[in-house]
């Protein structure tokens, strides 16, 4: 029998890390409902919807990095405050915006402010724990952040029905979590560390082959959830079956369900099988989602798909997540976060990007293949690279 891990005691500092996660996906799930909407609004076409996301998503490609370094070295919560206010601000003017110009202007600002928060409630998980702990956190974490996939598209989906505009106000939820934030102390990191041996340090962990692989594992999860899910889903149900975007926010709400299923058992699964096989159930997951979902007869029936590729989400992203923080000592974990944060961003930009070319050229079909082509790249590399 496998020694029974210390239980989780979820206090005052992993509730406000819930809350940074809720930020983080706030900016994207609770719009995901209202893009056939915006698309018909401003005459995009549905192959441009991903624009939307792009222009938040992208200066996280730039920013993340520069985020993590500062986390690293002035603090985590001299980043993270200014970030949730700006990322509120720039979230609230995008209600406002009279045109698509300038709604992309304005959730670029807000993208600035989100950059540094997804690297961020990793990092402070993994100052706050250790060991099997670690590993339970992630996973009541991921559990967390499905929920809030879960409620955003379904609230977003319902404000959406009071007009576009509405599901933006949203981020004024961010204000209330810098107040509680700025009255709490969080674990900080010391380095009697110079930048120049902070950098070499750091390069020597992001450029060892372990830390590649994890990587590599990022960038195909986050192009399958941006490019064939969180992008082509609602087209796929407004195309296909004429969903409201409440409908399109409440069948893709229970991918949570799956998540969360399998997320916070993370920590128990962990003791009693291997990380690598459980990465690797987990894209074997993914691609049964994709290869199914082209070809559901109904909205409904579309629950089945979107709950499995929910578990695979369970099983994988808190996983990953965990190995990258083992990688690292606080006074550098920052940093490895962020590298992982710039490819989750570079993965967010162009996952929809390749998702449109893919539309474009072969339909709803051509997602989804595109899909099932990356979950098959992720099995591929971790049984290529040995990964432990």
């Amino acid at each position: 029998m496998p020694e029974k891990a210390p239980t989780l005691r979820i206090g005052r500092h992993l509730l406000l890390v819930f809350g940074i996660t809720l930020m983080v996906v706030m900016g994207v799930s609770s719009i995901m409902p209202i893009l056939p909407d915006l698309a018909r609004t401003f005459d995009m076409p549905m192959s441009s919807v991903g624009m939307v996301f792009m222009a938040f998503t992208l200066p996280g490609v730039v920013l993340t990095p520069l985020g993590g370094i500062l986390a690293d070295r002035i603090g985590r919560k001299k980043v993270l405050i200014p970030s949730l206010l700006l990322f509120a601000a720039g979230g609230v003017a995008c209600a406002f915006a009279p045109s698509l110009p300038v709604l992309l202007a304005c959730r670029f600002v807000q993208g600035i402010g989100a950059a540094p928060l997804g690297v961020l409630y990793t990092t402070i998980i993994g100052d706050l724990y250790d060991g099997n702990q670690r590993m339970q956190a992630m996973g009541f974490n991921a559990g967390v952040l499905s929920l809030g996939t879960a409620i955003y598209p379904a609230v977003g989906g319902l404000l959406g029905e009071l007009g576009w505009r509405v599901p933006f106000l949203l981020p004024l939820l961010a204000l209330p979590l810098c107040f509680a934030i700025a009255r709490t102390t969080f674990p900080e990191p010391r380095s009697s560390q110079g930048m120049g041996e902070y950098f070499r340090s750091t390069w020597g962990i992001i450029s060892s082959p372990r830390a590649i692989t994890l990587f590599l594992l990022t960038l195909f999860t986050f192009l399958i959830l941006y490019g064939p899910m969180v992008t082509f889903f609602p087209v796929l149900a407004d195309q296909q079956f004429h969903a409201t975007p409440s409908q399109i926010g409440f069948v893709f709400s229970i991918a949570s369900a799956g998540t969360v299923l399998t997320a916070v058992r993370l920590g128990t699964l962990a003791r009693l099988i291997r990380p690598v096989r459980l990465l690797l159930a987990s894209h074997g997951l993914y691609a049964l989602a994709m290869v199914t979902m082209p070809f559901v007869p109904s909205l409904w029936w579309a629950l089945a798909p979107v709950f499995i590729f929910g578990l695979a989400q369970g099983l994988n992203i808190p996983n990953t997540a965990t190995l990258l923080t083992d990688l690292a000592p606080m006074e550098g974990r920052a940093a490895i976060m962020a590298v992982n944060g710039t490819v989750l961003r570079l993965a967010q930009t162009i996952g929809p990007v390749l998702a449109g070319i893919a539309f474009a050229t072969g339909g709803l079909s051509g997602v989804y293949t595109f899909g099932a082509f990356m979950a098959a790249s992720m099995a591929a590399l971790i049984l290529a690279r040995g990964l432990r």
